[in-house]
């Protein structure tokens, strides 16, 4: 892949509350907890739902021929005439309201002028950050598509990353430590021989996009934190083809596989209940 032209801003109206970073350079630090009250959870089911329509509906115009511009529009238009900010949109700098990795890009890939291809593969990342009496959350969700008819190897690494994201979820229990996340994505990646990301991680999600809570896609006995119900976070596996290194691009978001092998990843918002996960971003 190679970077395309990025069109300019697009236009939020000016009825839909904004995140707190919006304008600025960084996100004000999180400080609270990792446990969120009911009336937070209650808000990201709103906002997660909204953002699992918004995936499918930009899912559903992915065609060879399309470009990652005209389905970061389809995405912006689709969330704000649901009265949602694309959370992506401002944050840090980040010029667009979805991401589009293709190929061989493991996340962070700015739409642009680029024309989608039969065979290739495209992850669409989209969050959706709902105010609801004066609270503001985000719900945050991705999925990884064929572009018309795409080899058996691309297809099974699909298929087998979101298969890692579901094993990975139904692991979770209050009481279990974070890292069986990670344990139970890496187990069954080194089964086929994938490249589990390190470097890019699931996070704590709520009122803060990225809250500072790290979830590891791999078995790190650092993340021993006890999970309990009431904790919200991203569960979003990035398995590549090869090697799990990897370089950026000039614009400073767009991660590519080091050896320039195809990478998916899934990406679902969940909480903690009191004897498993819900899952926060189904449609």
């Amino acid at each position: 892949m190679t970077p395309g032209l990025v069109s300019p801003t697009r236009r939020v109206p000016a009825s839909i509350v904004r995140p707190e970073y919006v304008g600025r350079e960084a996100p004000t630090p999180y400080q609270g907890p990792d446990v969120q009250p009911p009336e937070v959870v209650e808000r990201m089911r709103v906002a997660g739902r909204l953002a699992a329509q918004a995936l499918s509906e930009v899912a559903a115009h992915i065609t060879p021929g399309i470009t990652t511009d005209e389905l970061d529009r389809i995405g912006h238009e689709f969330l704000c005439d649901n009265g949602a900010y694309p959370s992506t949109l401002g944050y840090r700098g980040f010029p667009k309201s979805l991401c589009t990795s293709v190929n061989e890009v493991i996340c962070h890939g700015i739409p642009d002028s680029t024309v989608l291809r039969d065979g290739d593969i495209v992850n669409i990342d989209i969050t959706a950050f709902v105010t609801l009496d004066g609270i503001g959350v985000h719900g945050d969700t991705d999925a990884t598509y064929p572009v018309g008819e795409v080899d058996e190897e691309s297809r099974l690494l699909v298929e087998r990353t979101r298969q890692a994201l579901d094993r990975a979820i139904a692991a979770v229990r209050p009481g279990r430590r974070l890292n069986v996340i990670g344990r139970v994505i890496e187990s069954y990646a080194r089964r086929f021989g994938y490249g589990v990301v390190r470097d890019f991680t699931g996070h704590g999600v709520h009122t803060s996009f990225h809250s500072g809570l790290v979830v590891p896609h791999y078995d790190d006995p650092r993340a021993d934190m006890v999970l309990q119900p009431g904790m919200t976070f991203t569960i979003e596996p990035m398995l590549n083809l090869g090697t799990p290194d990897w370089t950026m691009w000039d614009d400073g978001w767009t991660v590519v596989t080091a050896d320039l092998r195809r990478s998916a990843q899934f990406e679902h918002t969940l909480v903690v209940t009191d004897d498993a996960a819900e899952v926060l971003t189904l449609p």
